[in-house]
């Protein structure tokens, strides 16, 4: 039987929430060197931070979750966007294709603008989108940012998913030379190489957001939607933390976005010390809404920002910029990955 897209994201949601993280994000084998004696004070931290020219007030943002469920993703995107607004952060949509094929289903992304009319706020798309689909999503919701996602293994898996992805960085790139904010492109879960790096910043693409291996893993929730299970490509790709150290000792200029498990402040610290500018979190903050409610999501965030502060100053660093030069020691799976990819861990250590 077939299923239509509305129904489709309803399944994503709850699959997602089934089968959670497995915390394979590889940030278990990363530990700071402890400083004792910081010459910082908490409040002297100050934890702003840029996407290139967009101004962060944290490093923290909601990540692309939903829309085009009907009424049950609108009810979602509406706690998300009162929540990002509460809290100051910027929020990402879900994929908005539903709403161009469907007007009916553009509500369930225009209420993140209606109840976050001054905060930052990205549009979403898949790397099969035209030109002239990304203005359309970019105008939909007003967006800062259009985030283009690549989601190859979930369409591999995916019953009704794509089956030819020729011709998507062409897109992207008439995309980014086109539309009228800046573009990021991010991985859905599966990590991004420095070599994927490279091609999406040669394309003209202005940040990449690694959504590395480790957090919530769409050829699970795929495999859940299938008769007959493609196993496989559920332990397929590379964890958050190879992912952004390969790709910001690569790029180190570049605007570099974290998200995969990315579940606490320490997580969110030690992404920042591998390179990333700022981090998205979607599968944790959608548990805590789901759980709990909207004013435990707000409550949520702010303790991650609180908590952030209380490990830069025990760091010593002031500023985002400080804590990406904060020395690591890398262990396990994520050392052998760098080394095997000609990357030098202990740089990280004698910074």
């Amino acid at each position: 039987m077939m299923v239509t897209r509305a129904e489709r994201k309803k399944e994503h949601i709850e699959h997602a929430l089934s089968t959670g993280q497995n915390r394979q994000t590889g940030f278990d084998d990363i530990t700071f060197v402890h400083v004792s004696l910081p010459e910082t004070a908490l409040s002297q931290v100050d934890t702003s931070t840029k996407i290139g020219e967009l101004l962060l007030s944290s490093p923290i943002f909601i990540n692309a979750m939903t829309g085009g469920g009907g009424l049950a993703t609108l009810e979602i995107n509406r706690a998300l966007a009162q929540a990002a607004s509460a809290a100051n952060i910027p929020v990402a949509v879900g994929s908005q294709m539903s709403a161009i094929k469907d007007p009916e289903e553009r509500p369930s992304y225009e209420i993140v603008r209606k109840e976050n009319p001054k905060g930052l706020v990205f549009a979403n798309l898949g790397s099969e989108a035209t030109v002239e689909q990304a203005q359309r999503a970019v105008d939909m919701i007003e967006a800062d940012m259009l985030q283009i996602h690549l989601n190859v293994i979930q369409e591999m898996v995916m019953p009704e998913g794509d089956r030819c992805f020729i011709g998507r960085l062409r897109r992207i790139e008439d995309i980014c030379r086109t539309v009228s904010v800046p573009v990021s492109v991010k991985e859905v879960g599966f990590g991004m190489s420095s070599n994927t790096a490279a091609q999406l910043f040669h394309a003209g693409v202005h940040a990449v957001d690694v959504g590395g291996f480790g957090g919530t893993n769409f050829s699970k929730i795929e495999n859940l939607r299938r008769d007959k299970a493609v196993g496989f490509f559920n332990q397929w790709g590379i964890s958050t933390a190879a992912s952004l150290a390969e790709v910001s000792s690569a790029f180190s200029d570049r605007p570099v976005i974290a998200s995969g498990g990315i579940q606490d402040a320490l997580d969110l610290a030690k992404s920042i010390a591998l390179g990333a500018s700022a981090a998205g979190m979607a599968g944790h903050f959608l548990k805590v809404l789901t759980d709990s409610g909207e004013d435990a999501l707000v409550e949520e965030m702010t303790s991650l920002i609180e908590d952030l502060k209380r490990i830069m100053t025990v760091l010593g660093c002031r500023t985002i910029e400080e804590l990406k030069k904060a020395p690591l020691v890398l262990k396990g799976d994520t050392y052998h990955w760098l080394k095997a990819r000609g990357i030098d861990p202990s740089a990280y250590s004698v910074r």
